[in-house]
């Protein structure tokens, strides 16, 4: 396989990640970003923890999430939980974010 075959296959697989994410923002509620991952999800929980050393990090859980992610082969995931030292975003999403305008 060329360089020039897997980058257009790299291109191809991000294209049919962007027509998904497109199908199903409309299920959702929440945004959420992580260091490593975007998500989609109603159901989000963000908890602040602290150690001892007085560092603080992040606990998200998520249910019923659909993750941005183009290797998976399954997008849709029924838990998560992500433990991190770095920056999360949630983002609750406004029903005219994505709604099609009508018609007149």
């Amino acid at each position: 396989m060329s360089a020039e075959d897997l980058e257009k296959y790299e291109t191809e697989m991000e294209l049919q990640l962007y027509r998904e994410y497109r199908d199903v923002l409309g299920l959702f509620g929440y945004v959420v970003e992580t260091e490593r991952r975007f998500y989609l999800t109603n159901s989000v929980d963000l908890q602040v923890r602290s150690v001892e050393n007085g560092e603080v990090y992040f606990e998200v859980t998520m249910q019923d999430a659909w993750v941005w992610d183009m290797y998976r082969p399954a997008r849709f995931v029924k838990n998560v939980r992500v433990v991190t030292f770095k920056d999360v975003n949630v983002e609750e999403l406004a029903k005219s974010d994505f709604e099609l305008p009508s018609d007149q």
